[in-house]
């Protein structure tokens, strides 16, 4: 069996990872583990300042600073000790409560939920497509020259010579005028000219602009189109799935089993894979859980600081302890994987739940990957729905099952299964 989830387990997986997130946030070892951080974060900053002031201050007062930092520096490393303390006691909690963790939730999928109700798009931003292109303002023409003639002479100047000098005045005003009108038809062709090539212009680059605007507009309408029909084709599927889950499709009975075990979320510290298979035929399903090597488990009771050192040193758990610690998140995983199945299967599509909890390693011998199985157990829906898990002991639970069990899971001792393992009840 491969550990490949349906494409609505994914989805769903991907969901829970993001809730899992927020519920380790709220809880009260992690606000714990924050605010000691804070509080190393706040100590190591005040030594820094204090170690400053020493190096600026005088001889006398320097002797002052100096103990002043050594304080600090104690005060800091005691803060970080608590930091530490605080994750090691959320991390020892979340592995003592595997099986709380999901008792007080309904581990019940509701389909319908899983619908696109909505889509979301986002908003059309055209940015400078959106601006037109400013407009080329009119050109402005001096003023057309006008011809004056020049006032002819009358009286006595006319009869000395003023005739020919009026005559001479009107030939050099209408040379004038003519120089004059010709600059101003120039000036005004170039200005008209000017104008006509950057309004060209203007239309040349509003016209990119409006079809470059028309494109991105044609674009943003196929991508909501493509998020609706996306949307659609996902409903699609959601409903196929509910009406194949309602007339037995095997398929569909082994997709939503996928989307419940998606929905179990376990604690960064103890990460748990699973892996199913259903049968039709005999309404079994077959289920494997793996869970972390007992090593990546903590092994440290408690973190303190050694003054005289100047180090923070550990004491370790006592070996029967961590031995009993993780044999009993091995016997949680047990019983809570039959839960999460039977309670969210309502239907009463799954009869039987044939269970293996085991751990992926490396054969030493082969040096090939090897499951050790630590627990096998069967359970039928009846027999195990008649539990009051709020009060069981996990491990005397697998034994009323007649599980096969490991004899010391934290040594990776196989369970014997060589007597085999059957349903109780049938």
């Amino acid at each position: 069996m491969g550990k490949r989830r349906g494409f609505f387990a994914e989805l769903n997986y991907q969901a829970q990872q993001a809730e899992k997130r927020r519920r380790q946030q709220e809880a009260a070892g992690h606000r714990a583990h924050l605010a000691a951080q804070r509080q190393a974060e706040r100590a190591t900053k005040a030594y820094e300042r204090a170690q400053l002031a020493a190096a600026r201050s005088s001889a006398a007062e320097r002797k002052a600073a100096e103990r002043e930092t050594a304080r600090l520096h104690v005060e800091s490393r005691l803060a970080e000790v608590e930091s530490m303390n605080a994750s090691l006691a959320g991390d020892l909690a979340d592995i003592d409560g595997l099986l709380t963790w999901t008792l007080d939730m309904d581990d019940y999928v509701d389909l319908e939920s899983l619908k696109i109700s909505a889509v979301e798009h986002p908003p059309f931003t055209p940015g400078r497509m959106a601006v037109p292109t400013p407009s080329v303002p009119e050109p402005t023409y001096e003023p057309e020259p006008v011809y004056e003639e020049p006032v002819a002479p009358g009286g006595l100047s006319a009869m000395l010579g003023g005739k020919k000098r009026h005559q001479q005045a009107i030939e050099g005003a209408r040379t004038a005028f003519a120089d004059a009108h010709r600059h101003w038809e120039r000036a005004k062709d170039a200005a008209h000219s000017s104008y006509v090539k950057k309004a060209a212009q203007r239309e040349k680059s509003e016209a990119k602009r409006v079809a470059e605007l028309s494109a991105a507009e044609e674009k943003y309408k196929q991508e909501c189109e493509k998020r609706e029909a996306d949307a659609s084709a996902h409903n699609a599927e959601v409903a196929k799935l509910i009406n194949d889950l309602a007339f037995d499709v095997e398929s569909a009975i082994q997709e939503y089993v996928g989307i419940v075990l998606s929905n179990s979320v376990y604690p960064e510290v103890f990460p748990v894979e699973h892996d199913h298979v259903f049968n039709l035929a005999s309404r079994e399903l077959s289920l494997k859980v793996s869970v972390p090597e007992p090593s990546s488990i903590p092994a440290v009771r408690a973190y303190r600081y050694v003054k005289a050192k100047d180090e923070i040193a550990s004491t370790n758990l006592p070996v029967r302890e961590k031995k009993e610690r993780y044999a009993n998140a091995v016997w949680q995983v047990a019983v809570r994987s039959l839960h999460e199945v039977f309670e969210a299967d309502r239907a009463g599509k799954v009869h039987s739940i044939a269970l293996a909890v085991g751990v992926d390693t490396i054969d030493p011998a082969t040096g090939r990957p090897a499951t050790v199985p630590l627990v096998v157990v069967a359970a039928d829906r009846a027999t195990f729905n008649s539990f009051d898990l709020a009060r069981v002991v996990p491990q005397a639970t697998l034994q009323h099952l007649g599980a096969a069990m490991s004899k010391s899971p934290f040594d990776l001792v196989p369970a014997d299964t060589s007597r085999g393992v059957r349903v109780r009840g049938e």
